[in-house]
């Protein structure tokens, strides 16, 4: 191992930021991003292996990228549906969020052209931005006003990037202000629904959909990770679009696609969530009681958030990391997030909630929560 690569693990470690893997599994999960609980959903599994198992299917990989061996008739029908299932004329899969926000950003935009992206987008955005030859600006966070003044200095086509629910501080874009601003200066739009797909929109089909703003969006990119269960993602959009990511992005050409069984666990979780809206319902009731509980406990510092992604506040990395460890202690999955993963004197416990936590779990966890806030 090169000395300075040791030397870089050494000052991360000594700074209290050294990443290391955990396995949660025997506490209560507080922490994943499985907010419908599809991930353990028996029947979804039930589905997959009985088609599976009824149909001639017998490879255990896909064997190849999509334009080599990979491709099957499955993963064509599946965004054939996809793309009418959010209400686009085509869709293409990608084999993560990440992939996809790479593959689109890294060939999407062009040399001249310029990206305005929110401050707090998503790591694998910024990523896609890096390796585009076009201009980018941040914008602050959520903020209209700061995009128009960025729009002054930009050049070419421009592209403006937001999520619809940000990952970090759980609260929701103003889609419909950064609509208007695309129509009234010919910007386009770009939307990365990962967190709300499948728990907002008609049958869970994101807020672009429900907030009626289908014209003004490019592209937009739903992940499959979260509250679908599964793995992989995909793009949405033209049918050029489509056409253009084949050709161009290179984390589509490039990579060996997905296998049979996650192509099937993926339509099944869908037809399932829409299917379903139970689980959706569980979900929104707890994270009613969990702000009503969040009110009445003002010594929590909670982000004003109105989803199933919550942020406690804490100043400083050593006293979330010590707040981590105590909820973990009294059986709760919960994760700490430091800076510079988020801005310093915002460190979080970031508080995943989930249509199958219990009132009884929530409430025991705000008790401990109001426990440590006296230490």
């Amino acid at each position: 191992m090169p000395e300075n690569l040791i030397a870089r693990l050494s000052k991360r470690n000594d700074a209290g930021l050294l990443r290391v893997l955990k396995i949660g599994d025997e506490l209560i999960d507080f922490c994943s991003n499985d907010y419908l609980g599809l991930a353990r959903q028996q029947e979804i599994y039930d589905a997959v292996q009985q088609e599976i198992d009824h149909s001639s299917i017998r490879l255990n990989g896909s064997t190849g990228s999509r334009l080599i061996r990979g491709n099957s008739r499955l993963a064509e029908e599946l965004e054939v549906f996809l793309a009418d299932f959010h209400h686009a004329d085509a869709a293409l899969i990608f084999n993560s969020g990440y992939d996809a926000n790479l593959g689109f950003f890294s060939s999407v935009p062009q040399r001249g052209d310029t990206i305005l992206y929110d401050r707090l987008i998503h790591a694998s955005i910024h990523d896609g931005i890096r390796l585009s030859h076009a201009k980018a600006f941040a914008f602050n966070h959520n903020d209209i006003e700061d995009a128009k003044r960025l729009l002054k200095q930009s050049s070419g086509q421009v592209y403006i990037v937001v999520e619809s629910l940000y990952s970090m501080d759980g609260d929701i874009a103003p889609l419909n202000d950064f609509a208007q601003l695309c129509a009234h200066t010919g910007a386009l739009m770009v939307v990365d629904e990962a967190h709300s797909n499948g728990i907002y929109g008609p049958k869970g089909c994101g807020l672009v959909h429900e907030e009626h703003i289908l014209e003004h969006c490019i592209a937009r990119i739903y992940t499959f990770g979260k509250s679908i269960g599964a793995h992989g993602a995909v793009v949405v959009g033209s049918n050029m679009l489509r056409s253009y990511l084949i050709n161009f992005a290179r984390s589509f050409i490039y990579s060996t696609a997905l296998p049979t069984n996650e192509i099937l666990t993926i339509k099944h979780a869908y037809k399932f969530a829409a299917s379903n809206p139970e689980a959706k319902q569980l979900l929104f009731n707890n994270i009613h009681y969990f702000t009503e509980l969040a009110s009445a406990t003002p010594e929590l510092k909670f982000l004003p958030a109105s989803g199933p992604i919550q942020g406690l506040l804490f100043e400083g990395n050593e006293r979330v990391k010590k707040a981590a460890e105590f909820i973990q202690q009294a059986g709760f999955d919960i994760r700490a997030i430091l800076s510079p993963t988020v801005p310093e004197g915002t460190e979080r416990l970031r508080i995943c909630l989930h249509s199958f936590n219990s009132p009884e779990e929530i409430k025991n966890l705000f008790h401990h929560l109001t426990l440590f806030s006296k230490v």
